[in-house]
């Protein structure tokens, strides 16, 4: 897999943001997130804009260990309830990204920081805000009504990096009982877009073995396959679009591809 670089990472947070902020406008902030219905179209929002805020004062304070979000500078966000709160709300999102952004890029990929995962770095935060705003501006689409498109290497990323997530639970949180249930030996995952450039090798295969979740990119028979446009098929693994909707086919086992899907989490 080839990550796409510490500077683009810190250059897309701002445009995914930028994008994000476009699918807000006009938009109902009330309307529950069908994708995400624990949270209201700006209670997503904030999300996000906190999660900038958040990585921005671990990376730029070195921090060592786990610190609260609320130390964050600027992290509550706009508290008003008038009809400027959209505008107010524009306006912090802006502010955050390009903080963070800025953050990251003046640290550069190798500096320390803690995280939650399996490398404590700046890069890792660099991509890790980049895909989660990737992934946060498909649910402010879907719930707003607007259009979703994103560059095909960014989603094949998200893939990647949503693997690498469920390998580290998987590994690392043993109390996750879900996320254990992903074993046993000869069952496999097939993931093939169908509309990308043959450059990009935007295939995975995904094997569920007894010792643990393994996975690489490209062409192999698998127990079921996803096939359809990257986009499609991205937005279906992540479970925001249905398996049945637009232009995703499944080919063999559908039992074991909803099965990874129900239990596949972020620990």
């Amino acid at each position: 897999m080839t990550q796409l670089g510490h500077e683009r990472y810190c250059d897309e947070i701002v445009a995914q943001t930028d994008l994000l902020r476009q699918h807000l406008t006009g938009a109902d902030l009330a309307v529950t997130v069908p994708t995400c219905p624990e949270w209201t179209l700006r209670e997503l929002a904030e999300h996000v804009g906190r999660a900038h805020r958040w990585v921005e004062h671990i990376v730029r304070t070195r921090a060592t260990e786990e610190v609260p979000e609320s130390k964050a500078f600027g992290f509550e966000g706009p508290k008003d309830t008038d009809p400027g709160v959209l505008a107010a709300l524009d306006a912090w999102l802006a502010e955050g990204a390009t903080q963070v952004a800025g953050t990251l890029r003046a640290a550069g990929p190798d500096a320390g920081a803690w995280t939650w995962a399996w490398e404590r770095t700046a890069g890792f935060w660099a991509r890790r805000m980049t895909l989660e705003t990737v992934i946060h501006r498909a649910d402010v689409a879907i719930a707003a009504r607007t259009r979703y498109e994103v560059a095909p290497d960014l989603a094949a990323d998200a893939i990647d990096e949503w693997l690498q997530i469920v390998r580290f639970v998987q590994e690392a949180m043993p109390q996750d009982s879900d996320v254990q249930e992903l074993r046993g030996s000869g069952r496999s995952i097939h993931l093939h877009a169908t509309d990308a450039d043959p450059g990009l090798n935007a295939e995975w295969l995904i094997e569920l073995d007894d010792k643990g979740l393994d996975w690489r990119r490209g062409h192999e028979k698998a127990t079921v396959a996803l096939r359809g446009p990257l986009t499609e098929v991205l937005l279906g693994f992540y479970r925001r679009l249905p398996l049945d909707g637009g232009q995703l086919e499944i080919r063999g086992e559908r039992e074991l591809l909803e099965f990874w899907l129900e239990r596949a989490t972020f620990g």
